[in-house]
């Protein structure tokens, strides 16, 4: 398929995930050259849960969940209140719970530097014998790297979150999975990254965002069969996600397919109207331009006289 230039720009530059769309399904495309769009970042180091550092008091989690509560009302208040509490934290525990609260507030406030360094000390202060506890923290420690641009960094805690024994913990360890693979993009390390997107299907098989996230480096790399394998599979766990919508589109027009990258896109804008995709997605329709009429199509197809 030809298409404009300006459309192909389109395509090769980001576009943000967060928002909560219909699938575009169909015959495998054949193959056709992908365009540099870089696999999306969906989840902020600020919206990961809170820890697993090890509960051995019952006050400690409410504790973390008050600090929590302050920074969300009050960030610059609940900054001084993590620092505080740090501060004067009698254990270690409480010194761990104080730094994860002070991580996931300054990633708020977007020092993201700042957060890694307080997941870092969380970690730090956490027992060899209670190591598995530190799962979660360490993923915090990777996803403030990334965000702050440090992808071998990043990659640095993900390995070591998913080098702990005795986690238990399958569909966690597909979420790292997915975030090394993240980090793996960044750094330039296309082909480890697919094989850690096969390896977070394998724990976590029902997540649609590894799905996700695989079909598009697929597509990257110019495999429109298996990004459009894998972009079905995320429509089948997540059919409302505009992420994934916007994506079979992407998928679809670079395959010759304009009418069902059209339907993609439309659901985008229809499902989710406000989210970023729809507006990404209606700059794709606006060049992609109006379907062709019936009578059009009819008399394209009569053979000139």
């Amino acid at each position: 398929m030809l298409f404009p230039l300006p459309l192909l720009a389109a395509l090769a530059t980001p576009f943000p995930v967060d928002a909560p769309v219909a699938r575009q399904v169909g015959p495998n495309p054949s193959p056709q050259q992908a365009s540099p769009l870089p696999i999306p970042r969906r989840r902020r180091v600020e919206e990961m849960a809170p820890g697993a550092a090890p509960e051995t008091k019952q006050d400690m989690p409410d504790r973390l969940a008050a600090c929590l509560a302050t920074g969300r009302q009050d960030l610059i208040a609940g900054l001084a209140s993590a620092r505080l509490w740090r501060d004067g934290a009698p254990t270690d525990f409480e010194r761990t719970r104080a730094n994860q609260c002070l991580g996931l507030l300054l990633a708020e406030s977007g020092d993201y530097a700042g957060a890694e360094a307080a997941f870092a000390a969380a970690i730090a202060a956490i027992p060899p014998e209670q190591a598995a506890s530190s799962l979660q923290l360490l993923a915090m420690a990777g996803n403030a790297a990334l965000a702050a641009g440090h992808a071998d960094r990043a990659t640095g805690w993900f390995d070591r979150a998913l080098a702990l024994k005795d986690t238990g913990d399958n569909a966690a360890r597909g979420d790292i999975e997915i975030d090394r693979a993240r980090a793996l993009v960044a750094g330039g390390r296309i082909a480890e990254a697919g094989g850690a997107l096969d390896e977070a299907h394998r724990l976590a098989p029902e997540d649609p965002e590894g799905w996700l996230l695989s079909a598009t480096l697929a597509r990257r790399g110019g495999d429109l069969d298996r990004a459009q394998r894998d972009i079905e599979v995320a429509a089948a766990k997540d059919p409302r996600d505009p992420a994934i919508g916007l994506e079979a589109g992407v998928i679809a027009v670079l395959a010759g397919r304009d009418e069902a990258a059209r339907k993609s896109w439309d659901s985008v804008v229809r499902s989710a109207p406000q989210s970023a995709e729809a507006a990404t997605a209606r700059g794709y329709l606006e060049q992609l331009g109006a379907a062709p009429t019936s009578n059009a199509a009819a008399t394209q197809g009569k053979a000139t006289p």
